[in-house]
C-alpha cells in the first residue's frame, strides 16, 4: 500500500523504518516465493488422496490410464499394503510373464543372465532386478533412480538373456511424463544442487513470511486482544482475493472444508460470546 514504483513489490525499502521495512519484506518475500510454493502445490497433488484418485478416475474415463502408475497417492500409503515390487507393475505380463509371485526362484543362474546383460545398460541406480511370475522365464528391472526422466522399464529373458521391452522415458503417455518431472523437481533431484537450493529458498521464505507476518501483528495490535488489528478506513473489499481463496477452496477441498468450518465456529459461536468476542477481535470497527 502507498508504495511507489516496483519498491515494496519486488524489492523491499531499506531505509523507510523498520515499520516499513517488515512490511516489504513480507510483501516482497511473498510476491517471489508464491510461484515457487504454488508449483510445489501442484507437483505434490498427484501424491495426495483426492488429486490422485481424481487423476486415475479421469484418466480412465479418457482412456489413458495404465495398468500402475509410477507413483503412490495417498490412499494407497494409508491401506497399509505392502510396497508393490517390480514385477508387479505394468511391464511384468509383457512376453506372457505375468504377475511375479514374490517368491525368488531356486535356480538363480536366471539372475545371473539378466544381471550380465543389465550391467551394460549403465542404468540410472538404484537398479532393481526382479524374478518371474509363476510359469514365465521373463525377469523385469528397473532404474529407479530419483531423477525420473533418466528411467527404464526392461522385460529380459532369463534363459536367452535377449531384452524383450524397454521403455525408457520418452515412451510414456506425456501425462506420465508432466507427472514425474514434477515429481523430480518436487523432490530436488530434477536439476541437482541448484533445485535442491530452490527448494531450500522457498522453505525459508515461507518461514519469513510466517515471522514477518506474527511481527507486523505485534506492531498494530490492541493491548489485550488477540485478533487481527482495526482494518484502515479505507481498506477496500479485494473481490480478487475472495475469487481465488474461493477456487483454492473449490481444487483443494480440505482447505476449502476448512475454511467453511472457522467461518461458521466464527459467526455462530464465537461472535456470540462477547470476552472471546472481544479478546479475538471480531467486533472491531474500521478506523
Amino acid at each position: 500500500r502507498n508504495a511507489k514504483g516496483l519498491g515494496g513489490v519486488l524489492y523491499p525499502r531499506w531505509k523507510m523504518g523498520s515499520r516499513i521495512l517488515w512490511r516489504d519484506l513480507h510483501s516482497v518475500t511473498g510476491v517471489w516465493i508464491s510461484t515457487l510454493a504454488l508449483f510445489l502445490l501442484m507437483s505434490g497433488l498427484p501424491w495426495a488422496k483426492f488429486w490422485g484418485n481424481y487423476l486415475k478416475t479421469i484418466r480412465t474415463m479418457t482412456g489413458t490410464a495404465v495398468v500402475q502408475q509410477d507413483w503412490t497417492t495417498g490412499s494407497e500409503r494409508a491401506g497399509g499394503g505392502p510396497p508393490k515390487t517390480m514385477a508387479a507393475n505394468e511391464h511384468a505380463g509383457h512376453g506372457g510373464g505375468g504377475r511375479s509371485s514374490g517368491v525368488m526362484p531356486k535356480d538363480l543362474k536366471g539372475f545371473d543372465r539378466v544381471a550380465a546383460v543389465v550391467a551394460p545398460l549403465a542404468l540410472q541406480p538404484p537398479v532393481v532386478i526382479a524374478p518371474p511370475g509363476r510359469g514365465s522365464e521373463n525377469w523385469t528391472a528397473k532404474s529407479q533412480t530419483p531423477n525420473r526422466p533418466y528411467r527404464v522399464n526392461l522385460v529380459v529373458n532369463g534363459t536367452t538373456g535377449e531384452i524383450l521391452r524397454r521403455e525408457d522415458f520418452q515412451d510414456r503417455h506425456w501425462v506420465d511424463r508432466l507427472v514425474n518431472i514434477g515429481i523430480a523437481a518436487h523432490e530436488g533431484q530434477l536439476f541437482g544442487w541448484p533445485n535442491q537450493l530452490l527448494g531450500l529458498l522457498t522453505a525459508m521464505g515461507l518461514v519469513l513470511l510466517s515471522v514477518s507476518g506474527v511481527i507486523l501483528w505485534w506492531k498494530r495490535r490492541d493491548k489485550g486482544v488477540l485478533g487481527a488489528p482495526h482494518p484502515s478506513m479505507n481498506a477496500k473489499f479485494a473481490w480478487g482475493t475472495v475469487i481465488v481463496v474461493v477456487l483454492f477452496g473449490l481444487y483443494l477441498p480440505l482447505f476449502g472444508g476448512s475454511l467453511i468450518l472457522v467461518l461458521l465456529l466464527e459467526k455462530l459461536v464465537l461472535s456470540r460470546i462477547p470476552g472471546v468476542r472481544h479478546w479475538l477481535g471480531l467486533n472491531a470497527a474500521p478506523r
